[in-house]
């Protein structure tokens, strides 16, 4: 009779943990079956599964540039050189690597410093010239976080990136620009808060972003113009936001020309090579940057100062007449013929041998 009280603890205590289990189980089927849903619904919707390309992504490619100059290069600028460098053609060409640590909406000059001051780096360096960015104010935010990243990450979090590589790779829904919280209420369309950067809707198709870093746009964008004129609003609001402001000029630049000569010279007094490029633009977007950053006051000065050679698309027949579907960026097609137009140029004038 004494140990009835205990029996009875532990059936109480067996029901408890039953009624756990089916909950817990419960529970797991309820989130498979929305994650499932989920991923099955955005599939049928035409969407991909891409990589997201943060700071762990930057510092994942920036571990890369230790490569020996021979079988690698490096290229930094802004959006435009990861939509417009066709990796898999430079590689085919060249037989080299080629290292993605362009930034979208950013400046590479913050990078170029990062470079410069590591001296580990000896390598080669292309570094992509849209002018609104590389000679402005406004693009350093994603390039600190990259470095910052890319110095104090802790093994943990390099571990975890690897861990979830395979799970990008696969997997829709976790594309966090697209399908994120914060992405999904960006597309509710809510105003604006006054000094703020509106949400940027992208459609889906125009950033499609690969892992090595290279951007394209899917076959879907290409074909569709109501997409290409959604992205031509974007870079339409930047030019209301952002076109009164005036161009760097006068002593303002000629700092900054000195400060990206002191990090050219740095690189270049290890062995490194470096080399401009300036990727095409068209349509409005091309006559706004060259009435705001006329060719001779700020692409020619950048070569003189810097004592680097250029190659600037409108000088070549085979890329002058690009043309990129919202004005800014080459589609998947016209990307393979400029990049082997790059190659051919970089060993044919400029004295790159691959």
């Amino acid at each position: 009779m004494g140990t009835l009280p205990g029996l009875q603890n532990l059936n109480f205590l067996l029901m408890q943990i039953q009624m756990t289990a089916k909950s817990a189980i419960l529970a797991v089927v309820i989130v498979l079956s929305f994650v499932i849903s989920w991923e099955l619904y955005l599939r049928h919707k035409g969407y991909l599964s891409d990589y997201d390309d943060g700071p762990e992504l930057w510092s994942h490619s920036r571990a890369m540039v230790y490569e020996p100059a021979d079988k690698a290069t490096v290229f930094i600028g802004s959006s435009r050189i990861k939509y417009d460098l066709d990796i898999p053609t430079w590689q085919r060409l060249t037989g080299t690597h080629a290292i993605q640590l362009a930034m979208v909406g950013s400046s590479p000059r913050l990078i170029l410093t990062n470079l410069a001051g590591d001296p580990r780096f000896k390598g080669r360096l292309v570094i992509d010239v849209t002018e609104g960015l590389f000679f402005g104010n406004h693009g350093d935010i994603r390039p600190m976080a990259g470095i910052t990243y890319f110095k104090q990450s802790t093994p943990a979090q390099k571990l975890s990136f690897q861990l979830g590589l395979p799970m990008e790779a696969k997997w829709v829904f976790l594309n966090s620009s697209q399908f994120s919280i914060d992405g999904l209420l960006g597309r509710l369309h809510v105003p604006d808060r006054t000094g703020v950067l509106p949400f940027l809707d992208f459609p889906f198709g125009f950033e499609f972003n690969c892992l090595d870093r290279q951007n394209k746009m899917t076959d879907d964008f290409v074909a569709d113009t109501n997409q290409q004129n959604q992205v031509k609003a974007i870079w339409g609001m930047f030019a209301q936001r952002y076109g009164k402001e005036q161009p760097v000029s006068g002593k303002a630049l000629d700092t900054l020309l000195q400060s990206v000569k002191t990090d050219v010279d740095k690189i270049l007094a290890r062995g490194g090579q470096v080399i401009f490029t300036r990727t095409p633009s068209s349509g409005p977007y091309a006559m706004g940057e060259k009435m705001g950053y006329p060719r001779a006051a700020y692409w020619d000065k950048l070569l003189d100062i810097t004592g680097c050679k250029g190659i600037h698309y409108a000088d070549y027949p085979a890329t002058m007449h690009l043309e990129c579907p919202e004005w800014s960026h080459l589609d998947p097609h016209d990307a393979v013929v400029f990049t082997n137009a790059l190659v051919g140029i970089l060993e044919k004038e400029k004295g790159w041998k691959f």
